[in-house]
């Protein structure tokens, strides 16, 4: 992670903090002083995809600080493909069921995960290992492949993208997490916290035949925002991506992006790949209308090494 350029980038007092925690463990975390000022991006190295999540949703205030009690919280991860978890073109299926137990023990009246995947969903379900850790951390696993599931919505200001059918757990649910896989993508270059949004549509064929990149930026209009992106860096796809061919196209990077501003995320996961924001398309767009900041050096940056 040291070579990654968004933590080099990255504001000076939230390296600071990264440091404080590297010397100080978890009291380094509660102990620093950068405390009073909220972090705009948490990025965790070196443990398991739990114990990352565990420990960097500390540095946000806790889930509690996004999930109170009795309230309805719909995960949406990435359970695209019919392959199994160690192909990482889905979710770690551990992230999954860890964000569930910590919303439950928040409070949360209700836990949904759904996709709208791209193999028979079905299968996607069983065999990324999501379906089974949804199910032993209490919470319920809801269908997407029917048109059914799914209402119009319209986006003001969009360009292109001016409606949407969206899935009926977004539009109903008090708190939504979003926890997409990083890894390349054959259109755009990679796939992170907007371009899992394409997984809460029903007509993403739209998006692909009318300009893909403004369709994304367009969607980050919509008044349904994930309150929280948990980006799943720790097996990495950097090649033959969205789908991915075997595990030859994996790097093994042990990290996690955390932050509740998913233009933020999406640049920092770029760097990730050794790739310029600036030249991911949607990130600048959707910049540019006021969804996030893709200016790494303008946010105050946590990084934690366990």
């Amino acid at each position: 992670m040291k070579r990654r350029n968004f933590i080099k980038k990255g504001a000076s007092a939230g390296l600071m903090a990264g440091a404080a925690l590297a010397l100080g463990g978890r009291a380094g975390l509660l102990a620093s002083p950068l405390q009073s000022k909220p972090y705009d991006l948490v990025a965790v190295m070196g443990g398991t995809p739990e114990a990352m999540f565990d420990l960097g949703i500390q540095s946000l205030g806790g889930i509690g600080s996004f999930v109170s009690k009795g309230q309805r919280v719909v995960i949406k991860p990435n359970i695209g493909w019919d392959v199994t978890p160690d192909r990482a073109a889905n979710t770690h299926p551990g992230l999954v069921k860890r964000i569930v137990e910590h919303c439950f023990r928040a409070g949360a009246k209700d836990v949904f995960v759904f996709d709208n995947t791209c193999d028979n969903w079905a299968k996607c379900y069983q065999n990324s290992g999501i379906e089974k850790a949804v199910k032993d951390a209490g919470a319920r696993i809801v269908p997407g492949n029917s048109e059914s599931y799914y209402q119009s919505i319209e986006i003001p200001g969009a360009k292109v993208l001016r409606s949407a059918k969206v899935h009926e757990q977004i539009l109903e649910c008090d708190v939504f997490i979003n926890v997409p896989v990083l890894k390349h993508h054959s259109s755009t270059k990679m796939t992170a916290a907007i371009k899992n949004m394409m997984g809460v549509v029903w007509d993403r064929r739209f998006w692909h035949q009318n300009n893909l990149h403004q369709c994304l930026a367009d969607y980050t209009l919509f008044e349904k925002k994930p309150q929280l992106n948990v980006i799943d860096c720790y097996n990495v796809m950097v090649k033959n991506g969205p789908r991915g061919v075997s595990v030859s196209d994996l790097v093994e990077m042990k990290s996690l992006i955390i932050s509740k501003d998913w233009v933020a995320a999406d640049a920092a996961s770029a760097r990730m790949m050794d790739l310029n924001p600036a030249q991911i398309d949607y990130i600048p767009l959707a910049h540019a209308i006021g969804s996030g900041n893709m200016n790494l050096e303008e946010l105050n940056i946590h990084r934690i090494k366990m």
